[in-house]
């Protein structure tokens, strides 16, 4: 298996900026990349549903994951999916292509596997076959997916993929502490973390042995979620006040993510343009007080950095610009 730096901990799951004509902004994702890693990303998910992978062709996906890949430069690893198809030979060629890329971890979605639905041993069946094929040196992580259904794996199923030694994360889509905590359990003494993606439980999670938060509000607050994992420890109180803002903040995703996260970039001036394939629609029409309530998620995250801060706590420091709530004006 090859080598490389550990996949877990905070990691983004990347959204993809597109130009006004509606091909892949590069240039912002380059900067998107450059805040993701300034902001305590410990690796980097690329091509996922953030991405708005099931909007992207596969050249898309292929080319993005290997920007990422070359604009990280190593300093953290970059993991992608991107098998959207049916038929296990289409998903063969589509995970060939992004493993060619040399991405550091390749990622399987769940619903993919047993795509119809059949249920028994068939999901096992459709992953060994896959595993057969795929080239057997890059790491493998899992996704519970939620498109287009939300497929979680059973016990006999993460025990079974734990137990090949080849997976390394699985991105937890349970939104259940209970769950978590044995899935923990169950992988325990093998290589496979299970890393959260839900914001409610993220601090708890963390102290049950998640081995990180792969939630989509990494998009605005990377290194708040950072110094929970790392640093809560030695300020529990504060820590305790922390998780309630993240969790609260984090229920503003139905509000037209991931377009929500591009204009909360587009006010970084990490990229231009709004606009996403998955959210065709007008995001401020459909929903009201937008912009206060973005504003509102700003301050709250430039109240906590400033409270970690006083607390004389070891700290990522946000990339110039994202500190104060005035560079958002």
């Amino acid at each position: 298996m090859r080598r490389t730096k550990k996949i877990k901990g905070i990691i983004p799951v990347m959204i993809t900026p597109f130009t006004e004509n509606g091909q892949i902004d590069y240039p912002g994702l380059g900067r998107l990349v450059e805040w993701y890693i300034a902001n305590g990303s410990d690796a980097l998910f690329a091509v996922c549903q953030s991405s708005e992978m099931q909007y992207l062709n596969l050249e898309e996906r292929v080319e993005l994951a290997a920007f990422v890949r070359q604009a990280a430069a190593g300093r953290v690893p970059v993991i992608a999916s991107g098998h959207i198809s049916e038929s296990l030979e289409d998903q063969l060629a589509e995970l060939a292509a992004i493993a060619a890329t040399g991405v550091d971890g390749m990622v399987l979605v769940t619903n993919r596997l047993d795509a119809r639905r059949e249920g028994g041993g068939k999901f096992i069946d459709d992953l060994t076959w896959l595993l057969e094929r795929l080239p057997k040196q890059i790491p493998l992580g899992l996704y519970e997916c939620p498109a287009p259904y939300r497929r979680l794996l059973t016990d006999d199923e993460l025990t079974f993929c734990a137990g090949t030694g080849r997976f390394v994360i699985l991105k937890d889509v349970s939104c259940d502490l209970e769950t978590v905590k044995r899935r923990v359990a169950l992988t325990r003494g093998t290589p496979l973390a299970i890393v959260n993606a839900n914001a409610a439980i993220a601090y708890e999670a963390m102290k049950a042995g998640s081995r990180g938060f792969t939630g989509v509000f990494t998009n605005f607050h990377p290194d708040l979620y950072q110094w929970l994992m790392t640093e809560a420890a030695a300020h529990p109180a504060l820590a305790d006040e922390l998780s309630v803002y993240l969790a609260l903040s984090a229920m503003a995703e139905p509000m037209g993510y991931p377009k929500l996260a591009k204009l909360y970039h587009q006010r970084l001036g990490t990229f231009a343009c709004t606009d996403s394939r998955a959210v065709t629609f007008d995001i401020h029409e459909k929903f009201w007080a937008l912009e206060a309530l973005i504003d509102k998620i700003v301050e709250g995250t430039e109240h906590y950095r400033l409270r970690i801060a006083a607390a004389g706590a070891r700290y990522p420091a946000p990339i110039s610009g994202t500190a104060s709530s005035r560079s958002y004006r």
